[in-house]
């Protein structure tokens, strides 16, 4: 019997990039690779990547991932992407080589603009569910045109060309021949109408975006161009699956109806509401977004995006050197003193939602001569989880957009691997945490996505295949819970208080 063919899936991340292979029937996984990229801040609150680093990571994985597999290339049968989102990168359209250093969604470089114009908040988040802040990829694009005048003269006329990591990607996958991108990664960059579902021309005005340098945009599964001029893949392959890295962990959890949600903990922790066909407009500063999409329908999501999550982990790894491995910070959660009162707010780039104060910046409370390394790393956990908590009461709030008190949260990402982590959200949110069985769902997700577009499996199957997950039940009484989020809402008060006044 001849093998099944392959799906890969490309999943190129903030802090690193990896591909996948997976069997396009059963999808089990039949090889990973994955590689780090360096992250460059050139001053306070920028946050930049080399292009040409995404690229040769991404390289690099999918060759490793295919050798790993034991399957040749040719095996392939569609290619699925998913990417960091609002991370934009410029590019010559002749040479294919990027005008400057990515600019990624952490950035904080045009915080003054947005302040500066937050009155026309209202207009922008009717066209575009989002609200003004520099995490979206239109200010980035604005700031670089204004930086460098000759850029917007090569735009206007199509000699240089913007997109989001999946754009960029794609482009150098064909060859130059495909200048596309998916309807969930348009959705991340103010520059987008969700309602009417094209580029809007107010808000290219706006943003002083031409038109000529923007990418096609298509369902999430669709036909995106095929492989060409490559070394680690042979030409011809179709590239038919593209989505956001949060919409494809969406997709990914097999979370297709209004009322399923999912919260993936990656660098950041983003939660995902499914809500159908009706772009629900938050009353509590979430986003409305488009989620995957497999077809012209319009799909949407509720979004609430916390900017530190398992970078909290890794600033303690890297930046204190408290320990050698990020798994390691379980073990440290665990020993812990809960005496020892240390409350860590992450906001190192920002708070997102539901507060969007990109001016804070992380705080630790509560330090005291017996604070050890132990008590930081459960401050940091602990962090992430209530920050997440936060962003699900928002959603209760939003009438008939949250989930049932009584339905387990789903999730996925790095993070989820950390059984305490899990057991310490079940107990702030008070409600139970289920850990999906593929821990990597925007992988999964990509190659989902993929395998539809090529019409090798469609939504009844992808649901068949989800395996049971792993429960975390809240433990913690009622009257505790109440008072650590009562506490916690305090001192985020606190930090934006201090950074905003």
């Amino acid at each position: 019997m001849a093998a099944s063919p392959l799906v890969l899936a490309i999943d190129q991340g903030t802090t690193s990039s990896r591909a996948v292979a997976f069997d396009a029937h059963t999808f089990a996984v039949l090889g990973t690779a994955q590689q780090e990229i360096e992250q460059h801040y050139p001053r306070d609150g920028w946050v930049e990547h080399e292009p040409e680093d995404i690229w040769y990571s991404v390289a690099r994985t999918v060759r490793e991932a295919l050798a790993k597999s034991g399957r040749a290339a040719r095996d392939v049968a569609a290619v699925g992407i998913t990417n960091q989102r609002e991370t934009v990168i410029g590019w010559d359209r002749a040479s294919g080589r990027a005008v400057h250093r990515a600019i990624v969604w952490q950035d904080r470089r045009t915080t003054d603009f947005c302040r500066a114009s937050a009155a026309d908040q209202p207009m922008l988040t009717a066209k575009t569910g989002l609200v003004l802040d520099p995490y979206f990829s239109g200010t980035k694009v604005r700031w670089l045109l204004d930086q460098q005048p000759l850029l917007k003269v090569l735009a206007e006329r199509g000699d240089l060309k913007f997109g989001t990591v999946d754009s960029f990607l794609i482009w150098r996958l064909t060859g130059g021949a495909a200048h596309v991108t998916d309807a969930t990664n348009a959705s991340r960059t103010l520059l987008f109408n969700i309602h009417a579902m094209q580029w809007d021309d107010d808000l290219l005005r706006y943003f002083g975006v031409p038109r000529a340098a923007l990418p096609d945009v298509k369902p999430s599964a669709a036909e995106f161009g095929v492989t060409k001029g490559l070394d680690f893949l042979p030409d011809g392959i179709p590239i038919r699956g593209v989505a956001g890295d949060q919409q494809a962990a969406l997709f990914g959890q097999a979370c297709f109806a209004p009322g399923e949600g999912k919260c993936t903990y990656g660098t950041g922790a983003f939660y995902l509401l499914h809500t159908g066909g009706a772009a629900v407009a938050s009353k509590h500063k979430l986003l409305t977004t488009v989620a995957a999409m497999t077809d012209v329908a319009p799909q949407y999501a509720l979004e609430g995006a916390v900017f530190i999550a398992g970078a909290a982990v890794q600033w303690l790894r890297d930046g204190l050197h408290l320990f050698r491995s990020a798994a390691e910070v379980e073990q440290l959660a665990k020993d812990s003193n809960p005496a020892e009162p240390v409350l860590f707010v992450p906001g190192f780039v920002g708070l997102g939602a539901p507060h969007w104060v990109p001016e804070a910046r992380g705080v630790i409370f509560g330090l005291t001569r017996a604070t050890t390394a132990a008590d930081l790393g459960r401050a940091a956990l602990e962090g992430v989880a209530l920050q997440v908590a936060d962003l699900i009461d928002a959603s209760e709030k939003d009438a008939a957009c949250g989930f049932a008190s009584n339905t387990a949260l789903r999730v996925d990402g790095g993070m989820a691997r950390n059984d305490w982590f899990l057991q310490a959200q079940a107990d702030v949110l008070g409600r139970a945490v289920a850990r999906a069985a593929q821990s990597e769902s925007t992988a999964l997700g990509a190659a989902y996505l993929a395998a539809v577009g090529a019409g090798l499996a469609d939504r009844a199957k992808l649901t068949s295949l989800m395996s049971a997950a792993t429960r975390f039940e809240p433990k913690l009484r009622a009257a505790d819970r109440a008072a650590k989020l009562a506490t916690w809402r305090k001192a985020v008060q606190a930090v934006i208080g201090f950074y905003v006044g």
